[in-house]
């Protein structure tokens, strides 16, 4: 399965894709990544692994959709048929959105639907929630909004701050999003009535949780 992936920073999300997509047996390709910032890590990185990278501003077009409209013209000229958000942070139009519908995701650090937005661990922190981690989400128009692929747990410790609590989860996205991107293009995953179906998968150890049977 050809994926396109879209950022705006460091790229680390990204860099755990294209780590797993490197394994032989990995059922998945990045073929185009696209910033929507000049001068990232994440375009670095995708150059030296040798992959196709683009930068969009936002302030070369007049309007979110026609940004929208040119990027997924490049996503489709890419050949790529799904679409990851790896840390892409611009709300994207509903005609994106629905161009791409099931064939979107994201990750977010937090158990959505708890501390949907921005500052999402000190959202946490300041509940006095004892669990957070991270979600993998197909994306629907609303903000962090659309069913649920996978999760990952990480107890909240009694020290933590935003930024330690932070590096903990981002070690379980590193492991969560190339988990979800297998089971989807190994044909595994599906939407019903707004929720993900998973055939033949068994969580594996280390605190990877679906909560769909």
């Amino acid at each position: 399965m050809k994926v396109a992936v879209l950022i705006s920073g460091r790229g680390s999300n990204l860099q755990a894709l294209i780590n797993a997509c490197k394994a032989d047996d990995f059922p998945a390709e990045i073929v185009l990544v696209v910033s929507n910032k000049a001068d990232v890590q994440g375009l670095e990185r995708a150059e030296e692994a040798g992959i196709s990278a683009i930068n969009l501003t936002p302030k070369d077009y007049d309007s979110r959709a026609s940004f929208d409209a040119a990027m997924n013209e490049a996503i489709q000229k890419s050949g790529a048929e799904f679409v990851c958000l790896a840390g892409y942070m611009r709300l994207l139009s509903d005609d994106f959105v629905r161009t791409w519908r099931d064939k979107l995701i994201n990750i977010h650090p937090s158990l959505l639907p708890a501390f949907k937005g921005l500052h999402v661990h000190e959202q946490a922190l300041d509940s006095g929630a004892r669990f957070s981690g991270c979600t993998v989400h197909f994306v629907r128009p609303a903000m962090d909004e659309g069913p649920i692929l996978a999760q990952a747990v990480v107890p909240v410790l009694p020290d933590d701050t935003p930024d330690t609590l932070a590096d903990r989860i981002l070690e379980q996205e590193h492991k969560l999003y190339p988990l979800a991107l297998k089971l989807i293009a190994q044909g595994r995953v599906r939407v019903s009535a707004e929720r993900v179906i998973i055939t033949d998968h068994n969580p594996p150890q280390g605190g990877l949780v679906n909560p769909v049977s």
